[in-house]
C-alpha cells in the first residue's frame, strides 16, 4: 500500500434537504442520492508523487440510499496533472491504497455499479469554507454555485455546522445552499439543496483529527 495524505477543501452539493440525512445515519430526503463535488488539494502526496495545487471532481448518483449500492460515478481530474499524478488521484478517489472504510472515497467505492472513464479537464474552483461560498466550473461538464442558507423571513445569512467526531470525511462541515448541474454520463440538476463546505485532512488510514471531541 502506497502511503498518501491530502489537506484541502471540498464543496459538495447533494439533492437532500439542508440537514442531509446521510450525516445522521438516516435515509435520503427523496429516497435516492445524487451529488456533485469538487476537492481542492492544497497540499498532498501519494507515495513519492506530489499533488499540491491539483483538484478533482465527481458527479455521482444512486437509485436508493448510498449503502444500497448500484451507484454510478463520473470522475474528473485536473488536466494540469501529469500521468503519475492522475493515477495517484484516481487511486485515492477509488479507495485504493486505503484501509477498508477509512475514507469517504473508500466507502463510496464499494457502492458503485458503474465507474465511467475519468475525464481530464480544467477545474476552476473558488471555495471559502468559513463563508459557505463556492463557485466551480469543471470544463463544460459541471457548474456549481454555493451560498449561505438564508432566513426565509429576513433574508439574513443562517449559519449551521455538522460536527462528526468519528466521521470518515471531515471533522467539521459548514452547511450552505448549493445549486449545481452536470452533463454527460451522470447528468444532474440540483437546486437550492444541501451544500457542504469542509476542510479535509485525510490519509490512507482515515481522517487526521485536529480537534478534541466534546
Amino acid at each position: 500500500m502506497n502511503a498518501w495524505e491530502i489537506k484541502g477543501r471540498e464543496f459538495v452539493n447533494c439533492n437532500c434537504s439542508y440537514g442531509c440525512p446521510c450525516q445522521f445515519n438516516a435515509l435520503p430526503t427523496h429516497r435516492h442520492c445524487q451529488a456533485i463535488g469538487v476537492f481542492l488539494i492544497d497540499a498532498g502526496y501519494h507515495g513519492d508523487v506530489r499533488l499540491d495545487g491539483l483538484a478533482a471532481a465527481m458527479a455521482v448518483r444512486w437509485p436508493g440510499a448510498v449503502h444500497e449500492g448500484h451507484g454510478q460515478i463520473q470522475p474528473y481530474v485536473d488536466e494540469r496533472a501529469d500521468a503519475r499524478q492522475r493515477e495517484a488521484i484516481l487511486r485515492i478517489l477509488s479507495g485504493l491504497d486505503t484501509d477498508p472504510g477509512a475514507t469517504v472515497f473508500a466507502v463510496f467505492a464499494t457502492t458503485y455499479e458503474k465507474v465511467f472513464d475519468p475525464i481530464f479537464t480544467s477545474i476552476e474552483a473558488d471555495i471559502d469554507v468559513e463563508s459557505r461560498r463556492g463557485r466551480v466550473r469543471v470544463g463544460d461538464a459541471i457548474a456549481m454555485n454555493g451560498q449561505p442558507i438564508r432566513n426565509p423571513v429576513t433574508g439574513a445569512e443562517h449559519r449551521v455546522r455538522i460536527d462528526l467526531p468519528d466521521g470518515f470525511e471531515y471533522e467539521l462541515a459548514e452547511i450552505g445552499s448549493g445549486t449545481s448541474s452536470s452533463r454527460g454520463a451522470v447528468a444532474l440538476a440540483l437546486e437550492a439543496s444541501y451544500g457542504q463546505f469542509a476542510r479535509l485532512h485525510l490519509n490512507n488510514h482515515g481522517v487526521i483529527r485536529q480537534r478534541r471531541a466534546a
